[in-house]
């Protein structure tokens, strides 16, 4: 029997999945002895959603965006007739000898899946599913075979480092947790995903959220504690949904609660929807707001593995990190310390986001280069244009130019150019774009989730803000670079936490990469890239206007002229730079020089 599954994650769900979904359900029904349809989270190929999976034996046939219509017809030649429709919504083909073929094979065929092991393969909604593909292995290999110090040891061995962006060895974290003594102890994972473009969380929540309940459940052996929170921000209502049933699921199977699976120990957790506050990613104003306070950060020390969660002796870990730890359970350390490099074992989950040809979701081994994640995996940059920059660490990050892109991603390269890994996020630029914009577009994020705590972070960053305003309006002075320097090295030496220590990376990487973009800013009074509009004129090419009058209709100010099917002319005096004109041209006909 086939087996039809469909993506069903936010970006399938967002593309129309659930109408082709829909469709192969009335299908299915009516042919019950030929095939099965059931559901499955993201892949990772966002841009080919809604995405159709067909199951037969060891073969795996991928359809990309597959609408209700080409659903019939892939239930109509591959599930009835047997015919593998070969034509561009063939995105990827596995054969049971392992050969593989389709638009974009290489896609995946150049990722190491741990974290992503099961997404887009188990329904995230089947316990069974999970069980089937050897989840609770971990869990029960580490409550029946092995002693908490085992557990942190085994950890420790595989060099697994935090992967929400600071990188601090996890079973490092665990042993300080464990040799704090308390009547009760927390573990805490940090679902509260905020980096603008980033979504590996959000994807493994719904696509693989029992990953997440064994990696806690573990790390709650490890460290001692009876009781934990997922704080996962309220904008991810399939993420919650989906968790929700796998708590129940798990409860209901023995894995929480009391007396887990005859090992006589006991642990629950619940969710905590967070309001989407960015400076809850910390971990200590997370903690704050678990307890109903706002969310700030605390002064360290004294640090959470002493006095976290109401004071008591707390572990927290982002989702990435509590997935990579039943594999390295059952798999072993030095299974894991085989992918990556000697001090950045593993893989690791990148959300593609930006210029790139093929947004999504990749996991690679650490050390992988840049130019391979955005040219190989990525498919390069969209219309062919030149790759410009990528930004790393969401807007707490850095960028990092084209002539850098054989710069290997881990722990120890990242940082060197000034940027930061952060939880994964890179959003890849390409020629059209201002880097003076992204510094004001990203600091502009930042200074309005600042909490407020810190007067270097409140005031600083606003001031910088200001500063990068008038450059992008052209109103800049050449002593504004000196101020900006100086204020990125205030607010990182006095800021608490690491939102105030980290929000003048892309200042600090963009003046450092492109301080001639900053000068013309400055002297000329020009945005090189053509993106900042009070820096611009506009202007009609003669040869592509066709005199459709449309640009002068949308022209709040009356500044084009022209008559019907003749050229247009704007009248540079009279423009306000609104780009009405630009955006209502349907000839490409209005640019910006």
């Amino acid at each position: 029997m086939k087996k039809i599954v469909v993506g069903m994650g936010t970006c399938g769900l967002s593309a129309g999945a659930q109408t082709a979904y829909d469709r192969l359900s009335v299908l299915a029904a009516a042919n019950p002895d030929v095939c099965l349809l059931t559901r499955t989270g993201c892949i990772g190929m966002c841009y080919r959603e809604p995405l159709v999976e067909i199951r037969e034996g060891d073969s795996r046939v991928f359809y990309g965006g597959v609408t209700p219509e080409s659903a019939e017809e892939i239930f109509s030649k591959h599930i009835l007739g047997n015919e593998i429709i070969d034509d561009d919504n063939l995105v990827y083909r596995c054969c049971p000898d392992g050969e593989t073929s389709g638009s974009e094979c290489e896609f995946l065929d150049l990722q190491e899946r741990i974290v992503l092991r099961n997404c887009g393969t188990i329904d995230p909604e089947s316990i069974k599913d999970y069980e089937d593909a050897g989840g609770y292995q971990g869990v029960r290999k580490a409550l029946t075979g092995m002693t908490p110090s085992e557990i942190i040891q085994t950890i420790k061995d595989s060099g697994l480092r935090g992967r929400g962006g600071a990188g601090f060895p996890t079973g490092l974290k665990w042993s300080f947790a464990a040799a704090n003594e308390g009547d009760q102890k927390y573990v805490v994972c940090n679902a509260d995903e905020g980096d603008p473009g980033a979504f590996m969380d959000r994807s493994v929540l719904e696509g693989d959220p029992h990953a997440i309940l064994e990696g806690m459940i573990i790390c709650a052996r490890a460290i001692g504690a009876t009781f934990g929170y997922i704080y996962c921000r309220a904008e991810y209502p399939l993420a919650i949904h989906r968790l929700e049933i796998a708590i129940s699921e798990a409860r209901q199977r023995g894995y929480l609660g009391t007396n887990i699976i005859g090992s006589g120990f006991d642990f629950d957790l619940k969710i905590k929807q967070g309001a989407g506050a960015f400076v809850c990613g910390e971990e200590t104003a997370l903690f704050a707001s678990i307890e109903g306070e706002r969310g700030m950060p605390r002064i360290r020390p004294p640090f959470p593995a002493e006095k976290g969660l109401w004071q008591k002796p707390t572990n927290n870990n982002n989702v990435e990190t509590f997935a990579n730890v039943p594999w390295i359970i059952c798999n072993g350390a030095e299974a894991f310390t085989a992918f990556g490099t000697e001090k950045s074992p593993g893989t690791k989950v990148f959300a593609l986001a930006g210029k790139v040809v093929h947004g999504g979701l990749a996991e690679v081994p650490m050390g992988t280069t840049i130019e391979d994640l955005v040219f190989k995996i990525g498919g390069g940059i969209k219309e062919g244009k030149e790759f410009k920059a990528v930004q790393m660490g969401g807007p707490s990050g850095g960028c990092i130019p084209a002539d850098m892109k054989d710069t290997p991603v881990d722990f120890e390269s990242i940082p060197a150019t000034g940027a930061i890994m952060g939880s994964g996020g890179m959003v890849v630029m390409d020629e059209d774009i201002c880097m003076v914009e992204i510094a004001r577009f990203f600091l502009d994020f930042t200074q309005k989730e600042s909490c407020g705590k810190c007067t270097f972070c409140r005031i600083g960053t606003l001031r910088m803000l200001e500063i990068l305003e008038r450059l992008t309006r052209g109103e800049g002075e050449p002593e504004d670079i000196e101020k900006l320097e100086q204020l990125s090295i205030q607010i990182k030496e006095a800021s608490l936490c690491g939102l105030g220590q980290t929000a003048p990376n892309p200042v600090q990487t963009t003046i450092r990469y492109y301080l001639d973009e900053y000068m013309a800013h400055i002297n000329e009074k020009k945005c090189p890239a053509g993106e900042c509009q009070a820096l611009v004129e506009f202007y009609i090419i003669p040869d592509k206007c066709v005199g459709c009058t449309l640009c002068a209709k949308n022209c709040p100010v009356d500044a084009i002229s022209g008559e019907v099917k003749e050229v247009h002319v704007i009248n540079i005096e009279a423009c306000v730079n609104c780009g009405k004109c630009m955006t209502s041209c349907n000839f490409g006909a209005v640019i910006t020089r």
